[in-house]
């Protein structure tokens, strides 16, 4: 008993060390199996002694495994380190004896209290987009959102009987987290196809609702490059408990399912400190990634910052222009030893990104949840931000999105949008808060924005007043006038421009399309199956948010209406659950915030 308590006491920054001394310094034979379960035989013979119970730490067996980071068994070699790059050291591990002496000490007092449960998570106060004049401002300029954590976040507040909090709620990443079957591109170097439709708002009368699509380029399996990823592992006390570290880990086996022969995958765990975990290993050798993982356990202070510098030392060290270089972070985002600004390591990130080594963040837990964080990490480090909730999330995320995730077809992606005064007087753009750009932002290519990969879509939502409808403002009386505007052709309501980059280049290229007549639908029931989707996950997100656009007779029945007449082919049941979700909705009992 004395020992397993001890276990439990030792921080997983002495485990970070061990792993990095996984691989002895002589040569030793490839094991016969490449792949398979984990068990603590086949784990020993690659260098990962077995593991005691809990999530407390590592075996006192461990103290005697300790050197610093190997190389990965050859073929092939890992690119050299560059110059003056500082080594990587591994961490100090307490002796043995005093980690025993400290944990019968610890058995001597008595057991603290409980601490009551805290409500410490985070989100971004981002206000909704306000309705403009086209009189005044006919052009919307952002940048592209293909998250999807918000999405999966408001599954679990809903799941667990409770409305999400107003702030937790981005329309967009609802949205985007369904496949709408857009039709796809035929050619590589033109990486997106269009998707425009107009319809009337369901949920407010005399307006209209403009749905644009983008469906990307979907690379053949041939043609993918070579991923370099490192692993970056929060496994700080914070993160404990089963839909955490474990839920993280066995998220991450399922990636590694994924991997080919070219691949290589670093791992770096960070809890009070940050340490190596795994060397840089081929796709071959998938058993002793999944040994590193299952290694792992909890416990400590979250120093985010330091970790992030490591993993990304990591990637520098087998940086490769012609792969894929990211790295995947795994944590609640609760930070909180070292540098845990959100606006410093803001700086890193964005460094990192334009030397050409992305990052991926990967939400987990609750009450300590910190969106901020994430939300600041993934929009800078031109990758994804999403959260799991689930197994089931961690396979649709990392199995079936497995291309989009790691693949990018087109980096700052924006899209700009100008309005017909001739046909519209007002419109509002539903979601993207927190991706707004300046008019001039759209031809500036050094302005940064979102990156969209293999076989992922973007959708954005525009409801706008056409010319002769009620508008929301009363004309100004004493006001000066706007200037006439040049009428666009007959017919047209906007005018849609797409900027992008081929992934590594530094010139965007341009597509652009009318939006006219041709797009209208008479009615919603006429309007396709995608952009009927598409208002009933709007109508749901706004709601969530109580936003005060949608008119009072509109409620959660119509909502759910609308999506069960949309739902079309749903092979997962991804549409069947929303359903669902909009009844729980209906029930919960908002919060008092």
């Amino acid at each position: 008993m004395a020992v397993q308590k001890m276990l439990r006491s030792v921080s997983t920054t002495g485990l970070a060390a061990v792993m990095a001394a996984s691989a002895p310094a002589a040569p030793m034979a490839q094991p016969a199996v490449r792949d398979g379960v984990p068990t603590p035989a086949a784990c020993e013979a690659l260098g990962f002694p077995a593991q005691g119970p809990g999530y407390g730490g590592p075996s006192p067996r461990i103290g005697a495994y300790r050197g610093s980071l190997a190389a990965p068994a050859p073929p092939p070699p890992p690119p050299p380190m560059a110059a003056g790059l500082p080594q990587i050291p591994p961490l100090p591990i307490p002796p043995v004896q005093k980690r025993l002496e400290q944990a019968e000490a610890r058995m001597a007092m008595p057991p603290a209290p409980p601490r009551p449960a805290m409500d410490t998570e985070r989100y971004p106060g981002a206000q909704a987009n306000p309705i403009r004049r086209v009189a005044e401002e006919p052009v919307s300029t952002f940048s592209v959102d293909v998250d999807t954590a918000s999405y999966a976040n408001v599954r679990r507040f809903l799941n667990d009987g409770a409305r999400p909090p107003a702030d937790a709620v981005r329309v967009e990443e609802m949205i985007n987290y369904f496949d709408y079957g857009y039709a796809r591109p035929a050619d590589r170097a033109t990486p997106f196809r269009p998707y425009v439709a107009v319809t009337p708002s369901p949920w407010s009368k005399d307006r209209q609702i403009i749905h644009i699509g983008l469906q990307g380029y979907d690379l053949p399996r041939k043609t993918e490059p070579p991923l370099n990823l490192v692993f970056l592992v929060d496994t700080s006390g914070s993160m404990w408990s089963e839909d955490r570290l474990p839920l993280a880990i066995k998220s991450l086996n399922l990636l590694v399912d994924q991997l080919r022969p070219q691949d290589r995958v670093s791992i770096v765990a960070y809890a009070g400190s940050a340490g190596a975990v795994l060397a840089p290993t081929d796709g071959r050798n998938k058993l002793k990634v999944r040994c590193a993982l299952g290694a792992l356990r909890a416990g400590g202070s979250t120093a985010g910052g330091e970790g992030l510098k490591l993993a990304y030392d990591f990637a520098r060290q087998n940086f490769d222009p012609k792969a894929v270089n990211r790295v995947i972070l795994m944590t609640d985002g609760d930070f909180n030893v070292g540098v845990a600004d959100p606006a410093r390591l803001k700086d890193l990130v964005s460094a990192k990104r334009k030397e050409g080594t992305y990052l991926s963040v990967y939400g987990f837990g609750r009450g300590n949840y910190n969106d901020v964080m994430m939300q600041t990490l993934a929009q800078n480090g031109n990758g994804t931000a999403a959260y799991i909730d689930s197994l089931n999330e961690a396979r649709k995320l990392l199995r079936d999105d497995f291309a989009s995730s790691l693949f990018p077809i087109a980096d700052d992606v924006k899209i700009q949008v100008e309005f017909n005064p001739a046909s519209v007087s007002e419109y509002r753009l539903i979601g993207y808060e927190t991706r707004m750009l300046q008019r001039e932002d759209f031809n500036n290519d050094q302005v940064d924005a979102g990156e969209v990969g293999s076989r992922a879509s973007v959708t954005a939502l525009y409801e706008i007043t056409p010319v002769g409808a009620r508008a929301s403002s009363d004309p100004l009386r004493y006001g000066a006038q706007p200037a006439p505007r040049t009428a666009g052709p007959v017919g047209e309501l906007a005018y849609l421009k797409v900027r992008y980059k081929l992934p590594g280049g530094s010139a965007s290229r341009l597509m652009e399309r009318p939006i006219d007549g041709r797009d209208a639908y008479a009615s919603v029931q006429a309007a396709p199956e995608p952009t009927r989707w598409a208002l009933a996950v709007a109508a749901f997100g706004q709601m969530l948010k109580a936003d005060p656009r949608i008119e009072a007779g509109y409620g959660w029945s119509d909502v759910a209406a609308l999506a069960q007449g949309a739902r079309g082919e749903d092979p997962f049941g991804l549409r069947a659950e929303f359903v669902q979700l909009v009844r729980a909705a209906g029930e919960a009992q908002p919060r008092a915030d």
